[in-house]
């Protein structure tokens, strides 16, 4: 599976696509599933709650531990994909796809450009590689 050249990506592995009128959705790389294994919870945030780049924004419980998902840039949740309460296996069937965590209102659209862009993703990562 490749990396959307329309993603922008972080070094813990999460990515956010953003649509161009400052509201993007969040959810974590192919590589970073394959790292968490077998997903069994996803804990989703609240719809309002307003995250600052690098806090937890979700948790993910797999049959090896929990892990942490962090917001890639100050955000406010809009949305839900609650189809992962009752469907966590989605994070490792689309990653990249489906299996977003949170639709999201980037409070400030300059924070993208401090982020990966696919190449530099894949550069920092050569063991992300497909």
């Amino acid at each position: 599976m490749g990396y959307p050249t329309n993603y922008r990506y972080t070094k813990q592995h999460e990515w956010i696509e953003a649509n161009g009128n400052g509201v993007g959705r969040i959810g974590i790389t192919d590589f970073a599933q394959k790292q968490v294994g077998d997903v069994v919870f996803v804990g989703l945030p609240k719809v309002g709650a307003t995250f600052q780049a690098g806090e937890e924004l979700a948790t993910i419980e797999s049959t090896k531990a929990v892990f942490e998902v962090f917001a890639p840039v100050g955000c406010e949740v809009l949305e839900l994909n609650t189809s992962l309460e009752s469907s966590p296996e989605k994070v490792n069937a689309d990653p990249q796809g489906e299996a977003w965590f949170a639709k999201v209102r980037i409070v400030d659209p300059n924070e993208l450009s401090s982020l990966m862009d696919a190449a530099a993703y894949e550069a920092f990562c050569p063991e992300c590689q497909p």
